[in-house]
């Protein structure tokens, strides 16, 4: 359950360090697998194989049937784990999410009665935005990062533009990015990177063809840490 004394007594400047201890366990790796499946009968062996491959930051979207169970579960086995929570639209599925156990919120707008749950809960808050606004907007209103989504139709270049006059901002693309372009992205200055099905494919889930996945996890596990150490170079 949610901790009512923490929530009273919390110290403003104190719960920021707090959130951001879990911002960069997530940017020391620099992924997010995404899950959204049919069902979460495999779970926890998914999750395995996405740790054995580098990619131990796991975001379970509340549209997966079973999501909150999956999130307590993946919780309370392994705290190698970072699991957090994603498509949370509204309060009190920020409510449930950090009940089960989630240590982020991801979002695909910037909703701020979402933001201001996690915040009173200490849990980073990553809102998604898509416009230059809107993404000055999210960083204004206390995103721990902002989720820049579809991230597809907008491509690195766009957010190297975004970077260009914001270089205080922390983006984290979403939507299109797959182990194969992964390195662009960072490259271009994103700060790490979502990756839904192009990593966590239903099919191969279903399959349990998890060998697969751990080799995809392993190509943007190596695809972050070369690009990092070629833009340290430059």
């Amino acid at each position: 359950m949610i901790d009512a004394h923490r929530i009273t007594h919390g110290v403003p400047s104190t719960r920021a360090a707090v959130r951001r201890v879990v911002v960069d366990a997530l940017l020391a790796h620099g992924a997010v697998a995404v899950v959204r499946l049919r069902d979460v009968a495999y779970g926890r062996d998914l999750a395995d194989a996405l740790v054995a491959g580098g990619v131990p930051a796991i975001e379970v979207t509340l549209t997966t049937p079973g999501a909150l169970a999956l999130i307590q579960s993946l919780a309370n086995a392994d705290s190698s784990l970072i699991v957090g929570a994603g498509s949370v639209l509204s309060a009190d599925a920020a409510r449930r999410a950090i009940e089960a156990g989630a240590r982020y919120l991801v979002s695909p707008v910037l909703d701020t009665d979402v933001m201001a749950t996690a915040h009173t809960n200490d849990i980073p808050c990553f809102p998604g935005a898509y416009t230059p606004t809107e993404i000055f907007r999210a960083h204004q209103a206390g995103a721990d990062l902002v989720k820049l989504f579809p991230a597809d139709t907008l491509g690195p270049s766009y957010l190297k533009g975004v970077l260009a006059p914001m270089p205080f901002l922390e983006l984290m693309p979403t939507g299109g990015v797959t182990p194969e372009n992964v390195g662009t992205w960072i490259a271009a200055g994103a700060v790490a990177v979502g990756l839904g099905s192009a990593l966590v494919d239903p099919a191969l889930v279903h399959a349990r063809d998890f060998a697969t996945i751990t080799a995809r996890a392993r190509m943007v596990a190596d695809g972050v840490a070369a690009a990092r150490a070629a833009r340290r170079l430059a």
